[in-house]
């Protein structure tokens, strides 16, 4: 069975985000392992530097990098990634899990985005849309969209 895990900077405020990904982790349990793991964000202050933004970057690059295993699937989630389909979404996991890989982790950064040593590691980079969303959202879709590639994958009624 396949392991997907979402690995992000930073926690869910509110409520009614925390629900919607819980909602989909629950569906998604039955196609295959998955999780959130939810990692430190960097404190700056209001108008941070560049320098320091680069310094909390490479802090938080070192906190994700400590939790992707050796042989994990690494997909980044940037801006200059490039998009897909659902169906190319479902398709790549497909051929992941046929591949013999059994460990996906998506990587979801700061408001600043990923460090570089992320975006190195990464064995993909994607990009949800050339829109602009706020981070919390991004995680609730990127939930959604790997359920929605389970159920193409299986032939399931939701994707229409």
């Amino acid at each position: 069975m396949l392991n997907v895990t979402v690995l992000c900077v930073g926690k869910l405020k509110e409520a009614y985000w925390r629900d919607a990904c819980t909602e989909y982790a629950k569906r998604l349990s039955a196609f295959c392992r998955f999780q959130v793991v939810e990692l430190d964000e960097t404190r700056l202050p209001e108008k941070p530097s560049a320098a320091q933004i680069e310094m909390a970057l490479a802090a938080e690059g070192k906190q994700m990098l400590s939790k992707i295993q050796n042989g994990a699937v690494v997909i980044a989630l940037c801006i200059e990634g490039k998009t897909c389909s659902s169906p190319e979404l479902a398709d790549l996991l497909g051929d992941i899990a046929v591949g013999g890989r059994s460990q996906v982790v998506f990587c979801i950064g700061s408001s600043f985005g990923l460090s570089p040593e992320i975006k190195a590691r990464a064995d993909r980079r994607l990009s949800m849309s050339p829109m602009t969303f706020p981070h919390q959202l991004a995680r609730v879709m990127l939930c959604e969209q790997i359920y929605r590639a389970m159920q193409i994958q299986n032939g399931g009624k939701y994707h229409k």
